[in-house]
């Protein structure tokens, strides 16, 4: 199992109230956005290359080891 933090927030009742929040899941959603920006970035250099190349390029990195 993975290693763990623990984390604790202190809001105003007011905003808790307000904005229905839960720390645990706007972490994880902080965390998901995070992630899907990274993967955007990640699709966008990827377009760059034909599926060709990337094909050749994987052949010959395991026809070379």
């Amino acid at each position: 199992m993975g290693r763990y933090i623990t984390v604790s927030v202190k809001l105003p009742l007011e905003v808790n109230e307000k904005l229905g929040l839960k720390p645990s899941k706007l972490l994880r959603r902080i965390e998901v956005d995070e992630v899907k920006r990274e993967v955007e970035e990640i699709q966008d250099l990827f377009r760059r290359f034909s599926r060709e190349f990337v094909v050749k390029s994987i052949r010959e990195d395991r026809e070379g080891r």
